[in-house]
């Protein structure tokens, strides 16, 4: 058997996987509390983590009722970018700063200055810094709380952190090191005079994780832990990844030609590639893949997070706010939604607030509002699809996972305004998925390929399937045309 763990934004996941039998056995969840501010502050406590791993892991073994001594290997996917700095035992020095918060734009914003601006940061890093990496949120540690900056003694991504309280072992892999800021994506190794300029006190060679590759093991459970656990002695802990690589593994994104499109709480979307990009947008990161090869991918900040603020505004359950969703016409009877309630990283505006635009008194209902936030987030992912150029173009299915992926309108919404293909994999959930397919990948390397791995346990969900239709392509294309003007008119993005 197979753990595998998703420590996401809003809770984190763990799913028990039969490899032999090829199927997922059970899954549990446990929510994480976030500390919000209006300056664009978003962090969590890393020990609600540990808690949240806890109780997700013993409710699910206790479900599915197997031996805990049969489990083989671990694999952690995480948020990406977080900052936890911890100090020299191994306790964090702050709360973690997220991949949402947005407090540190200033920092960036300066760090890319003195970097070289963007040619600087694509020569030095394959990408271009932004609000929301980790590199600024540090620069932010070292100006505004000194204190808690003079004890860092290390400084780890969320996935890092778990898989040191999971082995006690400081590592990290090139598909989360990617979105840290001081990692060049293109030669797959830590930038220590890029470090510098962010953290000049602190000695990179000291500070920064250990880097192993994606299919070698962080280590193995410490013996303490794995007893709480009831785990058999020798565990290994898989490198594990960022949520997006190992969501891009559990829909068998490992290859050229298919797209990893997710609604979840941000929406990314990301394209394999065997060979390094270099993107004519500095919005497109080049991250590295944990499969090993790169993985193109763009974020934005605002997909069910948006759609749950105007669903909690009505006082909607799921259900309901579903049903008004399907009742409004495409378009919203002329309702604009820009969601950013969170800032945006794609387009570049991390200090942008939402506008609702288009209100009438006769096109002002809930149902219209509802649409026009899915439509919203729906042309985020359209603008992000358009950045990826070619990789995208090339794509003959997205395949769609996330909270959003499991209302079918919404899932034929994505299919028109992108007018490609659209199918769901079985496990939606998909970055849970992927950590326990590269724990196994982790354990059985030396006899079994990833790909075998994929092609077994990723199974798509052909009741999910959405073709687009044609007169939805042509009646979208207006509506996102004036999505695209208000933009525009707003915020200054061209058309």
């Amino acid at each position: 058997m197979y753990i595998g763990v998703d420590c996401g934004t809003q809770s984190t996941k763990v799913v028990v996987v039969d490899v032999e039998g090829g199927m997922i056995l059970g899954e549990a969840s446990r929510p994480h509390r976030l500390i919000e501010g209006d300056n664009g502050c978003r962090e969590q406590q890393p020990s609600d983590w540990l808690e949240a791993f806890r109780g997700a892991f013993h409710e699910v073994v206790a479900k599915v009722g197997i031996d805990t001594r049969a489990i083989r290997a671990i694999g952690v996917s995480g948020q990406q970018h977080g900052l936890v700095a911890l100090d020299a035992r191994g306790e964090p020095v702050h709360p973690a700063k997220l991949w949402c918060d947005t407090e540190t734009a200033v920092h960036n914003a300066a760090l890319v200055e003195r970097l070289g601006g963007e040619a600087g940061c694509l020569d030095k890093l394959g990408l271009v810094l932004q609000t929301g990496y980790t590199a600024s949120k540090l620069a932010w540690l070292r100006d505004t709380h000194p204190d808690a900056y003079r004890r860092v003694d290390s400084v780890l991504l969320p996935h890092d952190y778990l898989n040191f309280w999971l082995t006690g072992e400081r590592v990290a892999e090139a598909g989360d090191a990617s979105g840290t800021g001081y990692f060049d994506t293109m030669a797959r190794h830590w930038r220590h005079d890029v470090f510098s300029e962010i953290a000049p006190e602190l000695d990179a060679e000291r500070v920064l994780p250990r880097l192993i590759e994606s299919h070698e093991p962080a280590g193995v459970v410490r013996p303490e832990l794995a007893r709480e656990l009831g785990l058999a002695d020798g565990v290994l802990v898989a490198s594990g990844g960022g949520d997006n690589m190992l969501g891009a593994i559990g829909t068998g994104n490992i290859v050229p030609g298919l797209v990893t499109l997710s609604l979840g709480t941000s929406g990314t979307v990301c394209a394999y590639s065997a060979e390094p990009v270099r993107a004519e947008s500095a919005m497109v990161a080049s991250f590295c893949a944990s499969s090993g090869g790169w993985l193109p991918l763009i974020c934005t900040m605002n997909v069910t997070s948006a759609t749950t603020r105007v669903r909690e505004l009505f006082e909607l359950d799921l259900i309901a706010f579903g049903e008004r969703l399907a009742s409004a016409p495409i378009g919203a009877e002329g309702v604009t939604i820009l969601p950013f309630f969170n800032g945006e990283r794609v387009p570049a505006l991390p200090h942008a607030s939402a506008s609702f635009l288009g209100l009438t008194s006769v096109n002002t209902t809930q149902a219209n509002l509802c649409r026009a936030v899915v439509e919203s987030a729906t042309f985020g992912m359209r603008y992000g699809l358009e950045l990826l150029g070619d990789l995208a173009k090339g794509a003959s299915q997205i395949r769609l996972i996330g909270g959003g992926a499991k209302s079918p309108v919404w899932r034929q919404m994505v299919a028109d305004v992108t007018g490609t293909q659209v199918i769901c994999p079985e496990i939606t959930d998909a970055a849970a998925l992927g950590a326990a397919l590269q724990a196994a990948w982790c354990d059985r390397n030396a006899t079994t390929s990833l790909e075998a791995l994929c092609a077994h346990l990723v199974r798509l969900d052909e009741r999910s399937l959405a073709n687009p239709a044609p007169a939805h392509v042509e009646a979208y294309h207006e509506v996102y045309a004036r999505y695209r003007q208000a933009l525009a008119e707003r915020h200054g993005i061209p058309v």
